[in-house]
């Protein structure tokens, strides 16, 4: 039996071609609900592969319920931090049967939106979100009953399941690190105040300072984008006043802009000024300088994440885990041989 390319086989040719009803074809494709003579199922099994027919996937998502699929609502795939945690997740609910489909805001609020209502309008089973500036949308998804699991710290009163790091602490112990090297004149070079996120890791490196009884110098706050072009130029900025000792990145992008920047400047890390960052990924490891960064347990957070949705019974869980920090030789600690299975 063939089929031209513009004609879908459907299963009135499967029947016909196993010499059996439509509705046995059905029973053997679903596994039910009657059962079905072993004899009888391999013939259908074999007409199915001699048709080339392929199950209607929308036409089935309808009768099941559930389309197989989750979506990821990140801010920018770009960064590769957010990338690595798309891939953990791909891996987790692929592991899951599931497919994940992508969203890529390119940091922009009104793209965020678009692609919530997108991704709701192919009824994913579930959907992952991480907002752009922290102040998500998530009446829009709530409204449609859609499980939704949050990648970041928002606002508790929006009453969301979260998954996340406690950013603050994480900035305070990075700071701190430095200030145990003996730094004492340390700058922050952050991302868009607006952003909650920012603030969170302003305020953790403010806290190490204060605690140490050091100060906070106005001046060494550096806000920019949280790209290698922001970090570049907010040292470039930087270097145009009283460069600090020491500085935090809050972010890996950043971070390499940072160390750009100071290179053409002929200054060196960690000798000339200390370096540390947050939320690395093998990049860190591989630079030279290595750079001692905050990191985030990607894998185990994606895992969370998927499982979470899983067995969703609509109650906000609010899960935190604990980061860590990844010493490298940019704030003047000895390097560390790089792994490429360390995580």
């Amino acid at each position: 039996m063939t089929q031209s390319h513009s004609q879908r086989v459907t299963r009135s040719d499967v029947a016909k071609e196993a010499g059996t009803s439509v509705a046995v074809v059905s029973y053997v494709i679903n596994n039910g609900p009657r059962p079905v003579a072993e004899a009888t199922r391999q013939r259908v099994l074999q007409a199915i592969k001699k048709t080339g027919y392929r199950p209607n996937g929308i036409a089935r998502a309808l009768a099941s319920g559930s389309t197989q699929t989750y979506g990821l609502v990140a801010p920018d795939i770009s960064n590769p931090f957010i990338a690595s945690m798309a891939h953990a997740l791909q891996h987790e609910a692929f592991a899951d049967g599931k497919v994940l489909l992508l969203g890529d805001a390119g940091d922009s609020s009104c793209r965020e939106r678009e692609l919530i209502n997108n991704m709701l309008h192919r009824q994913v089973d579930g959907l992952i979100y991480t907002s752009v500036d922290r102040h998500p949308y998530i009446n829009l998804i709530q409204e449609s009953g859609t499980p939704c699991v949050m990648l970041d710290r928002v606002d508790p009163g929006l009453n969301v399941s979260v998954i996340q790091v406690d950013e603050q602490m994480a900035a305070m112990q990075v700071t701190q690190h430095l200030i145990d090297h003996g730094y004492r004149d340390i700058g922050i070079i952050c991302g868009p105040r607006e952003m909650l996120n920012t603030q969170d890791r302003i305020r953790g490196w403010q806290q190490a300072l204060e605690a140490s009884s050091l100060m906070v110098n106005p001046s060494w706050i550096i806000s920019t984008n949280y790209t290698r072009a922001g970090g570049y130029e907010a040292t470039k900025r930087m270097l145009q006043r009283q460069l600090p000792r020491a500085l935090f990145a809050t972010n890996e992008q950043q971070a390499l802009g940072c160390l750009r920047a100071l290179a053409e400047h002929g200054l060196r890390v960690p000798q000339d000024v200390a370096l540390v960052c947050f939320n690395a990924t093998q990049e860190s490891a591989y630079n030279v300088p290595s750079l001692t960064a905050v990191r985030q347990p990607v894998d185990k957070m994606a895992r969370a994440a998927i499982d979470m949705l899983k067995n969703w019974d609509g109650e906000v869980r609010r899960v935190e885990f604990e980061f860590y920090l990844r010493t490298g030789e940019s704030c003047g600690c000895q390097g560390h041989e790089v792994h490429p299975e360390t995580k």
